[in-house]
């Protein structure tokens, strides 16, 4: 049998994203036209049609201006985690700040649905060494799992040096660091790295957003199959619901940079995403690991 992925959805919209973070401060969200309710729409259709569930890292500041989001999704069967409160990383945050926001999310989701909310994903997969303490507020807000952590290096996010595929993290001796096993006797949450491929000594993306657009679709088929057959190991594979939208308003003041991650093959996420779907199998997130 083929090995079952897991795929997520973090739910935020295009204004929203860590590369605009500096010309769209949250102050100015409000006044910005919002694509993110037809964009998820378009991904659910899409969804449904090929009869597969995921995981919604859904963010709170969306919730709770769109709750009609959060239901639909819901309605559909599919699972429903928190993506914080405000898409800011976890480094531009101090401490306080953080556990305001990832309570806050989690709360609404719970009160939208009637159910536990127990994913989380940091906005820009932005836990890292320097803000590990962010598994001490996760833990103590309830969380059961969390899907933040990109083990290679990148100028936003990453832990090169963190397993690439589903465990844990236990914290010893103050630190925060990587196990295969989780002993009730220590503090620990299951961590379930966003998926990278192994060439060489290097990690590479292969999984999901900018770098979906970026490679051609036989390249990332190659590398998500080379994970399910050789490694006989699942994938985390992840989108947004502005990466099926090439309409969008184009953002003014951005840097070459930003624009090229942002903008770059737009019109070809959707086609793309449809061929994922007939090549490999899907569940949602938390419906794997907790059968693990």
């Amino acid at each position: 049998m083929p090995i079952t992925n897991f795929l997520t959805i973090d739910v935020e919209d295009y204004y929203h994203v860590s590369a605009f973070e500096n010309i769209s401060p949250p102050a100015t969200w409000p006044s910005r036209e919002s694509r993110v309710e037809r964009n998820t729409d378009s991904v659910l259709s899409i969804l449904d049609e090929h009869d597969v569930k995921a995981t919604f890292f859904i963010l709170g500041w969306v919730a709770e201006r769109f709750p009609q989001i959060t239901k639909r999704i819901a309605a559909q069967g599919h699972e429903i985690a928190s993506h914080g409160y405000l898409h800011q990383r976890v480094a531009l945050q101090n401490r306080s700040d953080y556990r305001d926001d990832i309570r806050r999310s989690k709360q609404l989701l719970e009160n939208q649905i009637g159910r536990e909310i127990k994913g989380y994903r940091a906005p820009s997969y932005s836990i890292t060494r320097q803000t590990d303490w962010a598994f001490d507020e996760l833990l103590e807000a309830g969380y059961k799992y969390d899907s933040s952590i990109f083990p290679m290096k990148h100028d936003y996010y990453g832990i090169p040096d963190w397993p690439r595929f589903s465990g844990y993290a236990v914290k010893q001796d103050s630190r925060w660091i990587p196990s295969q096993l989780s002993d009730p006797s220590e503090k620990s949450i299951r961590e379930i790295p966003i998926t990278t491929l192994r060439l060489g000594q290097k990690n590479l993306p292969i999984a999901g957003g900018g770098y979906f657009r970026l490679l051609p679709y036989a390249t990332t088929r190659w590398g998500l199959r080379r994970i399910n057959k050789l490694e006989k190991q699942p994938f985390v594979f992840y989108l947004h619901p502005w990466e099926f939208d090439p309409q969008q308003p184009r953002m003014k003041g951005c840097g070459s940079k930003s624009r090229f991650r942002h903008y770059l093959n737009l019109r070809k996420t959707q086609g793309r995403f449809v061929r994922l779907l007939n090549d490999f199998r899907f569940c949602p997130l938390g419906e794997g690991i907790f059968d693990m």
